[in-house]
């Protein structure tokens, strides 16, 4: 992370830290083993990009000086809970045992209660929202709406080989482009920014999350366990076919392809498939789509050019295609 433009903004170490304060604070509990829960995976640690990106959004107004507001941080910090809560219950469906490199929530503590503390999480980050003014809560709540809506399309499609690339577009549009569009939007709400710069951070937002997405899946294919910190080719064996797959479906190895999924995957059969998407040109058409996006949230920017954090915000865009320029030039090397 030392290299992400954001970093390059003013105060921003010391907002990163009130920001992890803030999470600490928020999830403190009447019991001690519901704060050892909530907090579980604030303290494994994350890159905190949406609640950043709140705190830069409120730092592209006109007038804007010194570190970010309380609300700002605030704002990000309820942003983040929502994604936290998100990966508590991802990870009972996925019946996971690792996240960010430790124990998780469901296999340490067990199904049930990593599904409340997720709720608990969710619940938090409403309080903190409903604290910003009505809007800001509006949003949250419509924000966890899309995120679950983004969710049941993912789930509804598993391990299906007829899957459109619109199904695929329309989920990751609400499961991971709505929570970085909202952490944009609520930065301009409690910034004070005009309604058209709001509405154009709330665009890079959005576009961003849907370039994040579309190269976080590529890395799925082609990066290994060590590049991602997770096991990789892991959407391969949920049934989760991201744009790789399905641009390889079209293609020449399709029909292999498509004999050995729509169902879990494991050893020989996973590996092939593997190679089978990355043999093709799969991979460089879902580069250009990711590259589609990034030229979206740049040109959302424009109008801001003039504003330091808009000009982070627009070079934290390039930095997604810097990252998979060097991951794909050491799968190769």
């Amino acid at each position: 992370m030392a290299d992400n433009p954001l970093h390059a903004l003013p105060h921003v170490d010391a907002d990163r830290q009130r920001v992890e304060d803030e999470l600490r604070d928020s999830v403190r509990a009447p019991t001690e083993a519901l704060t050892e829960m909530a907090s579980h995976l604030i303290g494994a640690g994350g890159k905190r990009v949406r609640p950043l990106f709140a705190v830069a959004a409120a730092a592209c107004g006109k007038d804007h000086e010194g570190p970010a507001s309380i609300e700002a941080i605030r704002g990000g910090v309820s942003v983040e809970l929502v994604h936290l809560g998100s990966l508590y219950h991802d990870d009972v469906i996925d019946e996971a045992v690792t996240r960010r490199g430790v124990e998780s929530v469901n296999a340490r503590f067990g199904n049930l209660r990593a599904i409340l503390a997720g709720d608990f999480l969710l619940a938090k980050a409403s309080e903190i929202a409903a604290s910003l003014g009505t809007e800001v809560a509006g949003l949250l709540a419509a924000t966890i709406g899309r995120l679950c809506e983004g969710e049941i399309l993912e789930l509804q499609d598993a391990y299906q080989t007829t899957r459109t690339e619109d199904a695929y577009l329309a989920s990751i549009r609400g499961k991971t482009a709505s929570l970085l569009s909202s952490a944009c939007r609520i930065g301009g709400i409690v910034g004070d920014l005009p309604r058209d710069e709001i509405d154009l951070l709330t665009t890079f937002g959005d576009s961003y999350g849907m370039a994040f997405q579309v190269v976080d899946d590529i890395l799925d294919v082609i990066a290994t366990d060590e590049q991602l910190g997770k096991p990789a080719g892991h959407d391969l064996v949920e049934g989760a076919y991201n744009l790789p797959v399905l641009r390889a479906l079209r293609g020449p190895a399709g029909d292999e392809l498509r004999s050995l999924l729509g169902t879990p995957l494991e050893g020989e059969q996973w590996e092939r498939a593997r190679s089978l998407v990355r043999e093709g040109d799969a991979i460089d058409q879902s580069v250009a789509v990711a590259r589609r996006f990034v030229a979206d949230a740049e040109a959302a920017l424009e109008p801001l050019a003039d504003r330091p954090a808009a000009v982070a915000l627009r070079e934290a865009a390039h930095h997604l295609l810097d990252s998979l320029d060097r991951v794909r030039a050491a799968a190769t090397a």
